[in-house]
């Protein structure tokens, strides 16, 4: 049986002979058209030009006016047990850019070098571009071995200054090896002109090396690309770089911290699917509406990925002019774009990254980042950097010590709750009542507002510690950040049951006037205060709330002027088990109040105090 397919990036300084030791191997393995030779040569007679085995790759006429590889070609290598895709990356300095993206899909890489030139400037910059991808499965050819009279000691010279220069980034080349790519030494059979090697052709050391993990193993990142309405669903399409998903699972959003559950996959045009994996091209709707842009990551919750301002990098500046520290490049990773200020993160350093200066930097951003270490994911732990359309920079992201800005979820490792020395029942003897929250829930004009206040009147006058937190109000000062989109406005709630938790905790009475619309919502603000969460519903048709509509929203949404607005645009779930129920479409304000005051009294142990 055939091993996995290999993906194998060639590169190398320009003139080394890299692209014609690619053609040489297509020519000795069978892997070139019948006829392709004698088609070159033919075309190479034509145009009153020697024959070169790099026509066999370069398929551009530019390329072939000018013998130089411009941009990265792909070609099939059919290796025994093995096909290789080898992936020819441009050699010469001005298209570095491009060698970077032809390498970033590589699972190993062969570097060729002359033999009769030192390894060092542009060669060394290749080995470093590699390094910094991750690519650790390298296979050094030295090239040329026919320009030197095959002298063992200058091969030695040049691996001596190869293996000096690897070890001193902490890498070990696989192999390094001695060959003539023109006729064919050392590629596939060991030449007679190479005696004294007794190593590997240089087909049996590619033979060694495996692809990387397939991404499907590795936990799940969907970049997303886009977000599309069709017959009323709201489809989020993008691409799974890296794990698994399947209907019905929790999945996270990142930077934005929304959750939901998958409702549906599908892939083009219209297949329903019950998952997908890495490679795959999909949409999905959710089970709620969650306000979620191009450039978000989806994950699972346990294996998230980091958010924050800033990070660490390894940068390679590949840029025509040197980097400004104050000035804002884009930063691009996924799908997610962002703009970054950087600067070098060596003491003591302050002068700018020249052109194909390496340096570890401090990435600064103004939005928060969903950012994956580069050592524990490859594929999303890589980013580029542009000034205008001139991509200047790619790196690689460093994490170690960087703080987890994610606002949410589980408390981290380093958090430890403060005991107060205050108990819940010494609050309740001093205010005469426990402390608890009153959750009004209902459309909006359904009077959540009027019954909080005239709640909160009530208490008070009667001895009551007691404070309304209503929608507006919080929206002045605490939740003056947020928007009205879907995830701002389950943000809203989210920090309003947590403020609620702890008025509760301090032994007041906190009543809540939110139109609160998802169950799911609701249940957090039910987690944040336990057992002292009580939820009333305000039972209010549609047209009895539109109708009271002192505000004009109903109007406003109506006219299409407010987006999303509930029980127009957007859905309202109605509580399944609320401790109380209000009929406020029908029943009075005042009997609502005193029905709300009987509850009170009924369930918050008041101790001694007056009616």
């Amino acid at each position: 049986m055939s091993a996995s397919p290999l993906t194998l990036v060639m590169t190398g300084q320009v003139d080394h002979g890299k692209s014609t030791l690619i053609g040489r191997l297509l020519h000795d393995t069978g892997s070139l058209p019948d006829g392709k030779v004698e088609e070159l040569r033919a075309a190479s007679a034509r145009r009153g030009v020697a024959f070169e085995w790099s026509f066999a790759l370069d398929a551009l006429q530019a390329e072939r006016d000018q013998a130089v590889t411009l941009d990265t070609t792909q070609r099939w290598l059919r290796l025994p047990g093995r096909d290789v895709l080898i992936v020819d990356a441009p050699g010469h300095r001005e298209f570095l850019a491009r060698m970077v993206a032809g390498a970033a899909i590589a699972d190993a890489a062969l570097l060729v070098v002359d033999a009769s030139e030192r390894f060092e400037a542009q060669a060394q910059i290749h080995a470093q571009m590699l390094f910094l991808l991750g690519i650790g499965a390298i296979v050094v050819a030295v090239n040329k071995m026919d320009c030197v009279g095959f002298a063992e000691a200058t091969y030695r010279a040049r691996a001596g200054e190869i293996t000096a220069f690897f070890a001193a980034h902490g890498v070990a080349p696989r192999a390094i090896l001695p060959v003539a790519a023109r006729d064919g030494d050392n590629l596939l059979s060991p030449s007679p002109r190479l005696r004294w090697h007794r190593g590997a052709t240089l087909a049996e050391s590619l033979a060694t090396l495996t692809p990387r993990p397939m991404p499907a193993e590795q936990a799940l990142r969907l970049p997303v690309q886009d977000v599309y309405r069709l017959d009323q669903r709201r489809m989020l399409v993008g691409r799974v770089e890296t794990g698994r998903l399947a209907l019905g699972e929790e999945i996270l959003f990142s930077p934005s911290n929304a959750v939901a559950r998958i409702r549906s996959i599908e892939a083009w045009p219209s297949t329903q699917l019950s998952e997908a994996s890495a490679g795959q091209s999909i949409a999905l709707t959710l089970d709620r509406p969650v306000f979620v842009e191009r450039g978000e990551i989806m994950s699972h919750r346990r294996d998230a990925p980091l958010l924050t301002h800033r990070f660490r990098a390894t940068l390679a500046w590949l840029g025509s002019a040197p980097h400004q520290t104050e000035r804002a490049y884009k930063l691009q990773l996924g799908t997610a774009e962002a703009m970054v200020t950087l600067r070098p993160a060596e003491d003591g350093r302050n002068e700018p990254l020249a052109r194909e200066d390496v340096a570890d930097v401090v990435i600064r951003s103004a939005r928060l980042l969903a950012l994956d270490d580069a050592e524990a994911a490859e594929r999303s732990g890589r980013f580029v950097l542009r000034d205008g359309a001139e991509l200047v920079a790619f790196g690689l992201i460093r994490l170690k010590d960087i703080a987890d800005e994610r606002p949410a979820g589980a408390p981290g490792s380093n958090i430890v709750p403060t005991r107060h020395r205050v108990t819940a029942a010494l609050r309740a003897a001093r205010f005469g009542h426990r402390g608890g929250v009153v959750w009004l829930t209902g459309l909006s004009g359904a009077g959540k507002s009027t019954l909080a206040m005239g709640l909160e009147e009530h208490l008070f006058r009667h001895g009551y510690a007691v404070y309304v937190l209503d929608g507006d109000n919080l929206r002045g000062g605490l939740n003056a950040d947020l928007g009205f989109s879907p995830a701002e406005r389950a943000e809203n709630i989210r920090r309003a049951g947590e403020t609620a938790a702890l008025f509760a905790r301090a032994g007041l009475i906190c009543i809540t006037a939110f139109i609160s619309p998802y169950a799911t919502d609701r249940a957090g603000a039910r987690k944040a205060a336990g057992a002292d969460f009580h939820e009333v519903y305000l039972d209010a048709d549609l047209a009895t709330c539109e109708a009271r509509d002192a505000k004009g929203l109903y109007r406003r949404a109506r006219a299409g002027e407010i987006d999303s607005f509930t029980g127009i645009s957007a859905p309202y779930d109605v509580p399944q088990a609320p401790e109380l129920v209000l009929h406020t479409g029908r029943e009075p304000v005042e009997a609502c109040i005193e029905r709300l005051v009987d509850y009170v009294r009924a369930n918050f142990a008041v101790i001694g105090a007056a009616a």
